[in-house]
């Protein structure tokens, strides 16, 4: 089997970093056990990105960068994406990496109307999500992390809306068959939510957010964290098919 790619869209603090790991080990941790090789490819250094006949199935990161700033790695990736919609390779962008693939795809994302969402909140799925074979596995209301300023302002013209909540219209959507997008983090795990609270407190006080409620509110999101294990059953099966 050809090898799984991880486009890896920057890091996380570096506190966080320093005790907790990164985005792409994350991933990898709630990927769990397998036999597909993972290789990670850091875009926003100037890697190179893979040839997409060479690749069976790709996740994007979250990022500390905005969409929005359209730096040129980031053009380079909004290029690359649709060769692999294309081909219908099985990919998945996380937060950051969701917004980038509405935007490769013809839609548009910039900062959110209402300003941050932040810890853990309740999710739903629209019923085309309840049908999605990525996220229908998922309960129709379930808990899952969140922190993002930037969201994605209008889908592709050919999405089907997933999931929403009352600050998120847009919380995951699909294009075709095999490219998923979500708002929310389902690598993140609560300790790792409480280490985002904790290192943002003082922007997260000045923008009027209550953080000893969002502390609090921080709970395990084990239905939102088997997404990944998912999507690489759905990129094994696509690549025997």
């Amino acid at each position: 089997m050809k090898p799984f790619i991880i486009i890896k869209a920057g890091s996380t603090f570096p506190t966080i970093r320093q005790r907790l790991g990164d985005f792409e080990d994350w991933i990898i941790h709630e990927i769990g056990s397998t036999d597909v090789a993972i290789t990670v490819v850091n875009a926003m250094d100037g890697e190179a990105l893979p040839s997409v006949d060479a690749i069976s199935g790709v996740i994007i990161t979250g990022s500390p960068a905005m969409v929005t700033d359209k730096d040129g790695w980031m053009q380079v990736l909004t290029a690359w994406i649709p060769q692999v919609l294309e081909r219908n390779i099985p990919l998945l962008g996380i937060c950051f990496g969701h917004q980038l693939l509405a935007e490769a795809m013809g839609g548009y994302s910039d900062y959110h109307p209402k300003g941050r969402e932040m810890g853990t909140v309740s999710i739903q799925l629209t019923p085309e999500g309840k049908q999605d074979k990525l996220l229908g596995t998922l309960p129709d209301d379930f808990p899952a992390h969140t922190t993002h300023v930037q969201t994605v302002i209008k889908l592709p013209a050919d999405a089907l809306r997933l999931a929403e909540n009352s600050f998120e219209i847009h919380h995951a959507f699909r294009l075709g068959d095999n490219a998923w997008g979500v708002q929310f983090h389902p690598e993140f795990s609560a300790d790792i939510m409480s280490a985002y609270v904790s290192e943002q407190t003082a922007t997260l006080l000045k923008e009027g957010h209550n953080v000893a409620e969002l502390t609090a509110a921080i709970g395990n999101t084990d239905a939102a964290n088997t997404l990944l294990k998912r999507f690489m059953t759905i990129v094994q099966e696509t690549s025997l098919s």
